[in-house]
């Protein structure tokens, strides 16, 4: 290769280079895609990370609504990984879905909503767990129950071991608020985001 044809490659690699896109605009690029293949019907699970002041959180919706929330002292990987072998392999980072969900969360931590609209899936609760998640929405926002009035108020007085178990389990923490499940001594018991997370919560609550 002479130098007029170096000069040539040189000039056409800086070219290329140019139209290389900034982080930025992969980002863009990337979203643009996503957003695209949901209105392609191609997407059974959408997801994004929302930022909280309990941590990031992993925000999943199905084509019902957020069927899971994760906390950040989970591993939101393999939370993704266990939704793609138990629903469908079909999950996509999809920020747009997730739009309402991270919306009303932003608007709860800064004390501007005490009940979610947005719709939940809680296909992931099964037998006695569903029916303990399906009491949880009605107690109030600022209030509380014992393991113990939850286990008598789905008509099963005895089982308050399997509340706690079911709180434990509970797929949409927060838009379901276990957090305001606490024992009878008034001490809050686990919590799936960790006990800090609950105290966060519950003093969140006391103090709007």
């Amino acid at each position: 290769m002479n130098e007029i044809e170096r000069d040539e490659a040189s000039e056409v690699r800086g070219w290329f280079v140019g139209l290389e896109p900034d982080d930025g605009e992969l980002t863009r690029l990337r979203a643009d895609l996503a957003e695209r293949a949901a209105d392609a019907d191609l997407v059974d699970l959408a997801y994004a990370t929302v930022r909280t002041p309990i941590g990031a959180v992993l925000l999943v919706a199905s084509r019902a609504g957020v069927v899971r929330l994760a906390f950040e002292n989970e591993d939101h990987d393999a939370v993704l990984a266990g939704l793609a072998a138990s629903v469908s392999p079909r999950v996509l980072e999809v920020p747009g879905r997730l739009a309402q969900a991270a919306r009303e969360l932003e608007e709860y931590f800064a004390g501007r909503r005490r009940r979610f609209d947005v719709p939940v899936d809680l296909s992931l609760a099964r037998g006695f767990g569903a029916a303990v998640v399906a009491h949880l929405p009605s107690i109030d926002f600022g209030r509380t129950e014992s393991y113990a009035a939850v286990a008598a108020a789905v008509g099963s007085p005895r089982a308050v071991r399997a509340v706690g178990s079911a709180c434990a389990r509970n797929p949409v923490p927060i838009f379901v608020p276990c957090h305001r499940v606490v024992r009878s001594d008034g001490t809050f018991g686990a919590y799936r985001g960790g006990h800090e997370a609950k105290r966060f919560l519950l003093e969140l609550e006391s103090a709007a």
